[in-house]
């Protein structure tokens, strides 16, 4: 049997949590306050993913190993899907309004629309709308 979980929560090191918090608050994201304090925030992107964003020194205290410097070095993309192909631009302007930078052109295959920009910690982020009728049901 496949191992199945059921939702996923992305851990992010932040640099000030305030001016994060504001960045993606501006863009419409929501918070859980049960999870929040000095050195983190739980940002909820839906009812299974969530992101905790955590202050670089609390970050530490989770790994042995060095937090990549996001200026020049990138581990991971997150992408997050759309309802509909305005929703991936109103999301990415708001972005770009609320500090982001654009990282990559559109990219525009008819059936499939995205965007990605860079937020205010230097995390890349690509956000994608897919027509359902294009993708086969398992």
């Amino acid at each position: 049997m496949a191992l199945k979980a059921d939702k996923i929560f992305v851990n992010l090191p932040v640099k000030d949590l305030n001016k994060t918090v504001e960045f993606f608050t501006e863009i419409g994201f929501e918070f859980n306050p049960q999870f929040t304090n000095e050195n983190a925030t739980c940002m909820v992107i839906s009812e299974h993913i969530y992101v905790m964003l955590l202050v670089e020194d609390y970050f530490k205290t989770f790994t042995k190993k060095e937090i990549s410097d996001s200026s020049n070095s990138t581990e991971v993309i997150i992408a997050i899907s759309a309802e509909n192909r305005e929703q991936v631009d109103e999301i990415v302007n708001k972005a770009l309004a609320a500090g982001g930078q654009p990282t990559n052109d559109p990219v525009d295959h008819g059936f499939m629309y995205s965007r990605s920009f860079e937020d205010i910690n230097g995390h890349l982020w690509e956000v994608v709308y897919m027509d359902p009728s294009t993708v086969e049901q398992a």
